[in-house]
């Protein structure tokens, strides 16, 4: 019988057609499969899959293993291998985790996306979990994803694994990183939890920091380094630890967690950076919706808080696609300089002594120009190196002092709520 036969017998609704097609179609699965995925070339679109994901879906492991084999030889692209690896069951869950841990980042992508739709708990897809990890390059698409989804069952197992004698130190090292990559630091042990707080310690008197990049969009505060306690109760920050300059980067720009609350509804908990003394002023990243929430009136009523208990606080805020651009000074609560730029640019408060007034440029013609008394030329990306620090300048020459911090922007959450990343 003709493929093209079985398949509208597949389509006809009729009970015992589908049922004699199927039957057929699984007895000559090693010939009509491979045909199949043969005749895909030049196909793009899902729609056009559908029936040969249909029959592979019905053929169950032998389909999966002639697609990977066509894959193997490009009769099949990776967009289409991705769509029909997505139709297979229960039947074929350690396929799914041989694939998971095939070396080849965008193989093993599929193969963890496949046990994460089944929920898969087993100890083959726990060592593709552990050896993804153990290589140390490149996370696999949806791993982590995985490493959340099972952190309960796998945990003591990885503990276990993590001090078995009998495991390679490679090994181990992947499942320290897998335990991490689904219930954070806190999943670690006492015993690694120490070693890991010794690493930190190690690392930070040698660390050259980088901050994040403006390019595009980004914001932070400065305040001088002699008073930078006050902005932990200034901006309601808690559970606060030393940490790399690295790792404090990319947990503040990492996502934040939603939680359960003791009245049934949800809370939000982020983290914030606030970096080692950087040429006498710490900086402070984290996320802009819970540490300031109103794109303006939130700005203004951020830095002044925090001024009142450090002294001087300085904000900026960059969006280069929607054309903001804005720097504002405070001391001792009160706003005394600000710049706020989106077509166009406003002033309020005096110059301050490095700002080159408008007035000033070589260009400046009075009797075509005119500008208000106080309007000087500086955005943002020039005036945090007149005024504090400027994060795409920091590196060698910077004078460090001190350690960064890593906080919670509520209380009682722990730092293990964070999966994802080694705290160093």
């Amino acid at each position: 019988m003709k493929i093209e036969s079985l398949l509208a017998d597949l389509e006809s609704g009729d009970a015992a057609r589908v049922d004699a097609a199927a039957a057929e179609l699984t007895e000559q699965a090693d010939s009509v499969v491979p045909t199949l995925l043969r005749g895909l070339a030049g196909v793009q679109r899902t729609a056009d899959l559908e029936p040969v994901m249909r029959v592979l879906r019905l053929v169950g492991p032998p389909a999966f293993d002639a697609l990977l084999e066509a894959w193997g030889r490009k009769e099949v692209t990776d967009w289409q291998a991705g769509r029909l690896l997505g139709v297979f069951d229960e039947r074929s869950a350690d396929q799914y985790a041989a694939l998971a841990a095939d070396p080849n980042y965008g193989r093993s992508g599929n193969g963890f996306q496949g046990l994460l739709r089944l929920r898969t708990d087993s100890e083959a897809g726990l060592r593709a979990l552990v050896q993804s990890h153990a290589r140390g390059r490149l996370i696999p698409y949806k791993a982590s994803d995985y490493a959340r989804l099972l952190h309960e069952p796998f945990r003591p197992r990885l503990r276990s694994l993590r001090r078995d004698p009998a495991a390679s130190p490679r090994i181990r090292r992947g499942a320290m990183a897998a335990l991490v990559a689904g219930g954070g630091a806190d999943a670690l042990d006492d015993r690694d939890r120490a070693a890991i707080e010794r690493l930190i310690r190690v690392k930070i008197p040698h660390e050259t920091p980088r901050l994040p990049s403006s390019t595009l969009s980004g914001w932070w505060m400065a305040v001088p380094g002699a008073s930078y306690e006050g902005v932990f109760e200034a901006l309601d920050l808690h559970d606060r630890r030393p940490v790399t300059v690295t790792a404090g980067v990319q947990a503040a720009e990492s996502q934040e967690i939603r939680l359960p609350g003791p009245d049934g509804a949800g809370h939000t908990v982020g983290r914030a950076f606030v970096t080692p003394e950087l040429d006498g002023w710490r900086l402070v990243f984290g996320p802009f919706d819970l540490l300031v929430g109103d794109p303006w009136d939130g700005m203004i009523e951020t830095v002044e808080r925090v001024s009142v208990h450090c002294g001087q606080a300085q904000f900026f805020f960059l969006d280069d696609a929607g054309g903001s651009d804005v720097w504002i000074v405070a001391e001792n609560g009160r706003v005394i300089r600000q710049y706020a730029a989106e077509s166009d640019p406003e002033w309020e408060g005096d110059p301050l002594p490095w700002e080159t007034l408008a007035v000033d440029d070589p260009d400046f013609a009075p009797e075509y120009d005119e500008v208000p008394a106080n309007a000087g030329t500086a955005g943002a990306r020039s005036a945090c190196g007149s005024l504090s620090v400027d994060p795409g300048e920091v590196g060698p020459d910077t004078a460090v002092r001190g350690h960064g911090w890593l906080a919670l922007t509520a209380p009682g959450v722990g730092h293990g709520a964070f999966p994802g990343m080694f705290p160093i």
